[in-house]
């Protein structure tokens, strides 16, 4: 055996990879069809990125009633939670608990981060192997590796020889204490906005070093009353058909109406009421029908969000540099109370476009006009390399001995979010490609569509003692990048910088990452593609 007798090797039926809401639910779907399962986590225990992401502040931007799986009656009547939007501590707690009832951890092994996969064409099987000397081969091998979990971190000179304490947002210690020392934090997306909102108050002095101002909303965070509770209970049936059959699957009627068919007073009527109810997502779509499409439309929500802003920041100063000057076209941000923490004396932001970083140093950052600031703690809020990110920096070759990474060089395609052609029987929950929403009930959506498959594979082998090879088709995956392509090609969000086009990440080439036509119109096109015997794929 030579250099494999230290090495461990098990087959089963199909690899899951990473125990995070996609991950646990496949693996309960395919177990549940009497599959041999192993799902493999490279963390110590379930969660996925909310095992990860325990940094101060982390939350949903979704409801909490939408924030979980809908398959799971039980949970949906009594599973508890305290406000309208779940914390990182609730939603680890909750997914621990769908695992647990549902005896799914005997099929989980943690700490075992997946090195490489390679399919074998001599035995039609996966091969996976791991940092735990453990190699796997399986049929089938699902990824629900999760969209923004490929930590990007800055490139700055010097930051070695930092002897302060430096974090990671998507890396968070279980231990630690920020309290009564100077902090900054690098970034100001989602992350950036909720560690500093959660942080203000209790350290000495807190510095942004902002890149890009934001534009942030409320999120209308309250206490989950039990009147509240009631009725979400009783409505919960109606409130999943209207999610799973909308755009964003956020619990809100999306808007039809074009900003410029209404007067004046009557837009500011409806931002206004927007902005008290809270929600970005409501914000953006729930308002006017054309925000990301028209630029007078866009620059009106913008300039309300603005003069929002200028009333709630007393320093005229900071007030300036915390007003965003791109159109309004990111991932729409919510927070609880971000710009009033900036009229704290202790609480400053640097503009990193007026004034640059140059360097770290022993006590903290020096930026470009000659000041050094002396920090205990730096966070890096920098985001991630998004929805790709895992499968370009893992070796997965497939039957031609391509790489994904090679494969994608061009940028990251795939048929349905789902597959890639040449890469028989691997299956990505959220891959590149998939629909823009709250992202639960798309994790079950293709959860369900993969389990179906599988079964349909396994059900046209039967009798012929051997599993159906499963494989997208290059014409099927030509079809789909061109219907993501034209869906967006009028959204402004592709004018903007945003990790939503991998524009976050120095040296990646932009390109459309998303399906924009909706997780209704995504779900009819699952269904379609099952009616017709999986006209996109080829059995063999």
């Amino acid at each position: 055996m030579g250099s494999m007798d230290d090495t461990m090797q098990t087959r089963v039926d199909a690899i899951v990879v990473g125990a995070g809401f996609g991950g646990i639910y496949m693996c309960k779907k395919l177990t549940d069809q009497g599959l041999s399962v192993k799902l493999i986590e490279a963390a110590s225990d379930v969660g996925g990125t909310w095992y990860w992401n325990r940094y101060p502040g982390a939350m949903s931007d979704t409801n909490s009633h939408l924030y979980r799986y809908s398959w799971d009656k039980e949970d949906l009547q009594k599973c508890p939670w305290s406000r309208t939007y779940l914390r990182q501590p609730e939603i680890l707690r909750y997914l621990q608990d769908v695992v647990e009832r549902h005896r799914i951890r005997q099929h989980m092994q943690f700490d075992t981060q997946m090195t490489s996969a390679e399919w074998n064409p001599e035995i039609n099987s996966w091969t996976v192997k791991t940092n735990a000397a453990l190699r796997f081969e399986a049929k089938y091998l699902v990824t629900a590796v999760g969209l923004l979990s490929k930590k990007n971190y800055p490139s700055y000179p010097g930051i070695e020889t930092y002897k302060g304490e430096l974090y990671h947002s998507g890396a968070w210690p279980k231990q630690y204490d920020l309290s009564g020392k100077r902090v900054g934090v690098i970034g100001n997306g989602s992350t950036g906005v909720q560690i500093i909102t959660a942080i203000a108050d209790d350290v000495k002095r807190l510095i942004s070093f902002q890149r890009t101002p934001q534009y942030v909303v409320p999120s209308g965070d309250k206490i989950a009353t039990p009147d509240y509770r009631d009725k979400i209970n009783a409505d919960y049936e109606a409130i999943w058909k209207q999610a799973k059959e909308s755009v964003f699957a956020f619990g809100f009627e999306e808007s039809t109406t074009p900003l410029m068919s209404v007067s004046k007073e009557e837009r500011e009527r409806i931002f206004e009421n927007a902005w008290n109810e809270g929600n970005g997502f409501r914000f953006m779509f729930g308002t006017f029908s054309d925000i990301v499409t028209s630029e007078e439309a866009n620059e009106a929500a913008a300039q309300f969000i603005r003069t929002k802003i200028r009333g709630r920041v007393n320093d005229p100063e900071k007030a300036r540099r915390l007003l965003p000057k791109e159109i309004y076209a990111k991932r729409p941000l919510c927070d609880t109370e971000y710009y009033e923490k900036f009229n704290s004396d202790h609480v400053d932001i640097i503009d990193l476009n007026e004034t640059p970083i140059t360097e770290f140093t022993e006590k903290g950052i020096k930026t470009d006009d000659g000041t050094e600031h002396d920090l205990d703690a730096i966070i890096f809020a920098t985001g991630f390399d998004a929805v790709d990110g895992n499968y370009t920096s893992i070796p997965f070759k497939g039957k031609n001995g391509q790489t994904l990474r090679q494969r994608w060089s061009d940028g990251a395609t795939s048929y349905l979010g789902l597959s890639v052609p040449d890469f028989p029987n691997l299956f990505m929950i959220l891959g590149p490609n998939g629909p823009f929403t709250n992202l639960p009930p798309s994790i079950e959506t293709q959860v369900e569509f993969i389990d179906e498959l599988i079964a349909q594979s396994i059900r046209s082998s039967s009798g012929q003692g051997r599993y159906s090879i499963i494989e997208a088709t290059s014409n099927a995956e030509h079809e789909w990048t061109d219907l993501c392509d034209n869906i967006s090609k009028d959204s402004l969000f592709r004018r903007s910088d945003s990790w939503i086009f991998g524009a976050n990440v120095p040296g990646k080439k932009k390109s459309v990452l998303f399906y924009f036509g909706g997780l209704g119109e995504y779900r009819k096109v699952l269904d379609a593609e099952a009616k017709s015997g999986y006209k996109g794929y080829s059995f063999y």
